[in-house]
């Protein structure tokens, strides 16, 4: 919308609905997370009296923009399908006390294109505090008290469904992470703060589609296209840079259609993804990695310079990565997110910096230490030989472990959980050693701890026998019986070194 319109229609909204409680909601941020707070009245003064030169300042050129946004009329299966007791119930509600309702953003998209949503979030016009009343003399019980300082409120009807409602409301200044907004009754106004035309539709509940600026032509031509400037709209969030390739991913029918003015929007704000927080970047990224197109669109995205700002190296090992995005191909998926991004590594100490700057979970972050270390144990013995033969050296786990046996080994490793050792399996490209171990029961070591009592081990001993027990145990097929076990102890005893005894002092 261009700028002048914009503000005629801001500044001639009911205070009631541009204000709320005479108090203009200022956004802040806490780790990373887009959060709200209230700002004073002398504060609302100072800024409705700049507003308009500020918006203008963000708008940048006008979005293309339809004179009748209620476009067409949806009658589909994945349309009938969300309307539970609870949700015509909630619609009543608001039908009730003369508030406009609609279903907003990817529920809309995923309607449009024949998939059931899996979450609706809605859109009203009511403001926040209108929905509490509402809600209150309805007897309706809130949860998630949070979200009000989002707009949002979250009703439960019939102690059985949540939904989502979020006030209409409008972006007046916004700083690459969070935004000051006001609330509104305007539906346009609201679809343009969004980032993708795609996202910005509206659907209400006769099935009507609102859709302000052709976001419906884009999804039946698998555009992914910004609401206006690309540049605007990345500046106000630049995680939307993320966004607009998750987007791609699920949208686009090609690899390569980008518009290369989108890009270059995208490049030149790249270094805007360093301001936001390692876990928002890495819900998005995950699914770009999983999804359509991942080799192509890390690739591209790699053009744009972005994967040093999500914590990879400048330099990512992309042969590598191509190659694990074809060899995964041959595995049942799903396949776990950090699996892709090891590929682009070239270091455990690498997956330690890519730890720190996503967040990653335990789970992901030893895996990603265990497979890039078992990768620099095989390139450590094999470098040397492969350099003097002036071979090129690919990152390759094959050389140490070569049947079953061996994995089975590395599972009894106090170091290797047995998930570590299949997603092993599948980075090697080793399909049938990884379906084998996948079917392998293992047995239990006929010896414990309590087995070992006899023999005065103190401490660590214990798990250092132990662990030499099992692969001895291993390398018979498993088929040594606790008395044959016992009697390999003389020969393990002999190499356990002593443990350390502590100097007296006097």
């Amino acid at each position: 919308m261009h700028g002048s319109c914009l503000i005629a229609k801001l500044l001639t909204l009911p205070r009631s609905t541009a204000l709320v409680s005479s108090r203009l909601l200022q956004g802040s941020c806490y780790n990373g997370t887009s959060v709200c707070r209230m700002a004073s009245p002398a504060e609302i003064a100072k800024k409705t009296t700049n507003i308009s030169s500020e918006i203008i300042a963000q708008l940048g050129k006008p979005p293309k923009m339809r004179e009748n946004p209620a476009i067409k009329k949806v009658d589909s299966d994945e349309f009938h399908s969300i309307f539970t007791p609870e949700l015509e119930a909630l619609v009543a509600m608001f039908k009730k006390y003369d508030y406009e309702l609609r279903i907003a953003g990817g529920a809309v998209r995923d309607i449009l294109m024949n998939i059931k949503p899996k979450d609706i979030d809605f859109a009203t016009t009511a403001t926040p505090e209108q929905m509490k009343e509402m809600f209150g003399k309805e007897e309706v019980r809130l949860i998630n008290a949070k979200g009000e300082k989002h707009g949002t409120i979250t009703p439960r009807i019939h102690n059985k469904e949540n939904f989502e409602v979020t006030t209409l409301r409008i972006d007046v200044r916004t700083d690459g992470r969070h935004a000051d907004v006001v609330f509104t009754t305007d539906w346009q106004l609201d679809a343009n703060r969004r980032d993708l035309t795609i996202n910005s539709m509206f659907l209400g509940f006769d099935g009507t589609v609102y859709d302000y600026f052709y976001g419906y032509e884009d999804l039946e031509q698998r555009r992914v296209v910004f609401v206006g400037d690309a540049d605007v709209r990345i500046k106000e969030d630049y995680l939307r840079i993320l966004r607009y390739f998750r987007f791609y991913g699920r949208i686009a029918e090609r690899p390569d259609c980008h518009d290369k003015a989108t890009l270059a929007a995208i490049k030149a704000n790249s270094e805007g993804l360093a301001r936001i927080s390692g876990e928002r970047i890495w819900a998005e990224l995950q699914k770009i990695v999983v999804g359509n197109f991942n080799r192509e669109l890390i690739l591209e995205m790699n053009n744009c310079e972005l994967l040093q700002q999500c914590g990879l190296p400048i330099h990512p090992h992309l042969e590598e990565f191509e190659r694990l995005c074809v060899d995964l191909k041959r595995f049942h998926e799903p396949h776990y997110p950090i699996l892709y991004l090891i590929g682009l590594l070239h270091s455990s100490e690498q997956a330690m910096k890519l730890h720190e700057r996503l967040k990653l979970s335990a789970y992901e972050r030893d895996l990603a230490l265990f497979i890039t270390q078992q990768r620099e144990r095989v390139i450590h013995k094999i470098k040397i030989t492969m350099i003097e033969s002036n071979m090129n050296f690919p990152f390759q786990v094959n050389s140490e472990y070569v049947c079953l046996r061996d994995y089975q080994k590395l599972c009894l490793q106090p170091y290797a959980k047995r998930d570590y050792v299949e997603q092993l399996l599948k980075y090697a490209n080793k399909l049938e050693l990884y379906e084998q171990l996948k079917e392998w029961q293992m047995p239990s070591l006929p010896v414990n701890g309590h087995t070992l009592k006899p023999y005065g081990l103190a401490g660590k001993q214990v798990g250092v026998v132990l662990n030499e027990l099992r692969l001895l145990w291993a390398d018979s097929d498993f088929t040594l019986s606790a008395e044959q076990l016992l009697e390999k102890m003389p020969a393990i005893l002999e190499q356990l070194p002593s443990p350390n005894k502590k100097q007296r002092t006097e």
